[in-house]
């Protein structure tokens, strides 16, 4: 990402984590009325957490990673206890409105800072409650998950055909080589076909991260290691990812197609939002499927769900993809809807079947609720 996209994102971040953070201060900490030191002490909590968020991005950008790292931490999961300390204010906030409408509100000055405090405190505990639930789920790790597709055009000799799809990985600033090392070893042992990663496997730059990545070079498939650009390795370099991802033995799939054997054709493209940030990159299936035989099942790997449109219309008989985590954090899993045609799972949507994984890793807050971290393995049977 360019320079100038940085500080534009930066400055619409600060404004917005001001206003935040700000709705926060007076509903958990003015109205409430907390005597001192108290109202200062989280007052100056808030808006030091308002400064960090934005603040966090240069960090984790520009500082090495035994400096960026630790920031990172802090600053994501604020980010998701400030998710839900929001969200709660807000229902809080809708309740004593409704209450105040239908004359439920004590008339007693104290009563009613009582009630405010009593809120407050409410929102904060159930805001961690959530949080802590959502790490525990991040530190039990991703599960195995097994998926069985029937293609008809699958010839007879390729049935039981294994694909472990590994998604949303996002190595950065929260994420390791440990888990790394754990995807390689669990993808090893299901001694797959073919192993594909469908986008968004980093977040920095090759120079940062190359360490961390390097336990790919193990992957061992029968048919090889493929990969599709996702939106955030538009973020951090792609054209360097690229061309070292093929230096651990991971071919780059972009707007084109392979044939795997006599089993179905494999294509790749490039994320959606790639037109827009890097010239002569971008999602074309079309070209990836030119001059296909359409007698031979294709396999489709595209990083954006919303990619399906033109799956459907170049007859794909099965799409991969992640991107949307399964809306890792509830409600999420609601409102990527509003973006993204599917969320999670296996879908049959005219004649393409569609798996959209919920992601190896995760993004931002190291939580998860609702959703839990997959690897993936597809099995292709033949009807």
């Amino acid at each position: 990402m360019s320079v100038t996209r940085v500080a534009v994102a930066v400055a619409i971040l600060s404004s917005l984590s001001w206003l935040l953070h700000r709705y926060l201060w007076v509903r958990l900490v003015v109205a409430p009325g907390w005597p001192a030191p108290w109202d200062g002490v989280l007052g100056a909590l808030i808006f030091s957490m308002a400064a960090l968020l934005p603040l966090s991005l240069l960090a984790m950008r520009l500082l090495p990673r035994a400096f960026g790292g630790p920031i990172g931490w802090v600053a994501y999961v604020w980010m998701g206890l400030a998710f839900y300390l929001l969200l709660l204010t807000a229902v809080a906030d809708v309740a004593r409105a409704l209450g105040a409408l239908f004359g439920a509100l004590p008339p007693d000055p104290d009563r009613r800072a009582l009630l405010a405090r009593a809120s407050a405190a409410m929102v904060a505990s159930v805001a961690a409650a959530v949080g802590l639930v959502g790490m525990a789920a991040v530190a039990r790790g991703f599960v195995v998950k097994r998926v069985r597709v029937a293609l008809e055009k699958l010839p007879p000799a390729a049935s039981g055909y294994t694909i472990v799809q590994i998604t949303d990985v996002h190595v950065g600033p929260t994420i390791g080589r440990e888990l790394v090392d754990a995807i390689v070893r669990e993808t090893n042992a299901l001694s797959p076909d073919l192993v594909v990663i469908t986008g968004d496997l980093v977040d920095g730059t090759v120079e940062q991260l190359a360490h961390l990545v390097e336990p790919l070079r193990d992957l061992r498939a029968r048919d090889g290691v493929f990969f599709v650009t996702g939106n955030h390795e538009y973020y951090s370099g792609a054209d360097e990812w690229i061309a070292h991802l093929s230096t651990l033995g991971v071919r780059v799939l972009r707007n084109e197609r392979v044939p795997i054997g006599g089993a179905f054709d494999l294509a790749g493209v490039d994320d959606a939002s790639a037109h827009g940030i890097l010239p002569h990159h971008g999602q074309d299936v079309e070209k990836a499927l030119a001059g296909r035989d359409p007698s031979r099942a294709v396999v489709l790997l595209a990083h954006q769900p919303k990619a399906l449109a033109a799956a459907r219309a170049a007859r794909v008989d099965l799409q991969l993809s992640g991107h949307v985590h399964g809306g890792q954090i509830f409600p999420f899993n609601w409102l990527v809807r509003l973006d993204q045609p599917l969320v999670a799972g296996l879908y049959r949507v005219g004649e393409t079947w569609v798996y959209v994984s919920q992601g190896t890793g995760y993004w931002g807050p190291p939580m998860r609720v609702g959703t839990r971290s997959e690897l993936t393995c597809v099995e292709l049977v033949a009807v």
